[in-house]
């Protein structure tokens, strides 16, 4: 789920580097800074669900029916 944000941000960065079209390194600047984002939400939702998952009568993360 976050690798792929990662690996996006890095390939926008070589991509940068090649590029003298000031068009596209906006468009590319564009992008690498969502996949920034994504990847920053995402750490946020994973912290705050192992922070649920902690919780005593955790209620949200567990489903009876498919803990038989």
């Amino acid at each position: 789920m976050i690798a792929p944000e990662q690996k996006a941000r890095v390939t926008y960065d070589n991509i940068l580097r090649l590029s003298d079209d000031p068009d596209v390194n906006d468009v590319i600047k564009f992008l690498r800074a969502r996949e920034i984002v994504h990847f920053q939400r995402f750490g946020e939702g994973l912290r705050l669900a192992k922070d649920r998952m902690s919780e005593k009568n955790n209620i949200y993360f567990t489903n009876p029916s498919f803990d038989r």
